[in-house]
């Protein structure tokens, strides 16, 4: 049984002779971004072989979404990156159809899009590419480690169009100014605020908070297809929709994205969240009690850094002892069988984290059987692992420039 009590189905993977990847790292879309909760998969299987008018069908949508989230109105887009050059592109044309078929020439246009030096970051792709991507110009406030207020208040002009706030693991977590205060700094001038919130938990809190347009992933957390959700205020939602005029049209959705959506956001409602952290919790014992007897190597519990409700194990290796490096087994572990992939965004400081979020039933022994061998591998080894960081590093880059042999 998968997540939620979904059964497995037969696994295409092999069929398409892909390996049968089991993903400790996430919500990770270079995995396939999640599990699909049952009620979404049925959803997009029964609206697949039909007809709809989807201005229709996203309205369904922006009713489910603003129910769910305490906003005015939302919209459902390709992915949560798409949504945020949407959401940039919103705050510069408004509902003008004359501008929004413009873009990206931003002529005439307010198109300065304030950003946190600590919050520019990549997800995968620059933050900054994606304000860009809709003709607008990113400004960034403060330096990475240390923003105040009076620094956002004096980069605001006549030519800001939107503050950028960006919610993730990646951005820098301390010496930033908070979400509040940006607010208010911001509506002071009439500027909305965009918040990314593409991997977090909490779907009503940023728009209390303030926030005019807050972005979520319709698929981490959430279980639903691959897409992007935008709430906020009504007029805004408006302009976001009608980007589909311009630049939109390339980030569209499908009529199966917008149904797998608002199946997952009532799947979400009537989910047992208690049940889903317990089991989560009972993964990371099983982990952590197979870890224990393994002389260098630490595994300690390591709560989100965003404040999403679920924790993480963090295995550092000392290699000196272990005969291994954190970067040299976690690529063991994804090249062996079955493959088991970790979370390794923070790899060159000597370790990689497990999630336990989106195991089928029965894959964290898998998992502990893997590692354990793994280690009992090395620590047969007559000499520890030579590849240092910088190493593995560029081996990594070159083997994604190989794609696609």
């Amino acid at each position: 049984m998968g997540r939620d009590g979904m059964a497995d189905s037969v696994d295409i993977r092999e069929a398409l002779g892909l390996r049968p990847v089991i993903n400790c790292a996430g919500t990770m879309t270079s995995l396939g971004a999640s599990i699909a909760v049952p009620d979404a998969i049925d959803a997009v299987t029964r609206i697949l072989p039909q007809w709809t008018e989807m201005a229709d069908l996203q309205r369904c949508a922006s009713r489910v979404i603003a129910q769910v989230t305490g906003a005015q109105a939302g919209f459902v887009t390709a992915s949560t990156s798409a949504g945020l050059t949407l959401s940039v592109a919103a705050a510069m044309t408004g509902c003008d159809l004359a501008a929004v078929e413009r873009l990206p020439d931003t002529t005439g246009l307010a198109n300065e899009v304030l950003l946190l030096a600590g919050h520019n970051v990549s997800y995968g792709a620059p933050v900054t590419q994606a304000i860009a991507l809709a003709g607008a110009r990113p400004v960034l406030v403060g330096q990475a480690t240390s923003a105040s207020a009076y620094q956002l208040e004096g980069a605001i002009t006549d030519r800001t169009s939107s503050v950028l706030f960006v919610v993730s693991h990646h951005v820098v977590h301390y010496g930033q100014i908070p979400l509040q205060t940006v607010c208010e700094i911001a509506h002071a001038r009439a500027i909305p605020v965009i918040v990314d919130a593409a991997s977090e938990y909490d779907l009503t809190g940023f728009i209390k908070g303030g926030a005019d347009l807050v972005l979520y992933s319709g698929h981490k957390f959430l279980g639903g297809p691959t897409s992007g959700i935008i709430a906020g205020r009504k007029d805004l939602i408006a302009a976001c929709y009608q980007q589909n005029r311009g630049i939109g049209r390339g980030l569209k959705v499908g009529k199966e994205g917008i149904a797998g959506v608002i199946a997952a956001l009532h799947a979400w409602q009537r989910r047992d969240h208690a049940a889903i952290r317990a089991r989560e919790s009972a993964i990371l014992a099983v982990w952590q009690d197979r870890l224990a007897g393994f002389a260098g190597v630490e595994a300690r519990r390591s709560p989100d850094p965003t404040g999403n409700p679920l924790d993480r194990l963090t295995v550092t290796i000392d290699p000196n002892v272990a005969r291994v490096t954190a970067w040299d087994l976690a690529d063991r572990l994804a090249a062996g069988a079955p493959p088991v992939m970790v979370r390794d965004d923070e790899i060159d400081l000597g370790y990689f984290q497990l999630d336990p979020c989106n195991l089928h039933h029965g894959e964290e022994v898998i998992v502990a059987d893997r590692i354990a061998a793994e280690l009992e591998a090395a620590r047969g080894d007559n000499a520890p692992s030579p590849m240092c960081f910088a190493e593995w590093s560029l081996r990594r880059e070159r083997a994604a420039l190989a794609w696609p042999d």
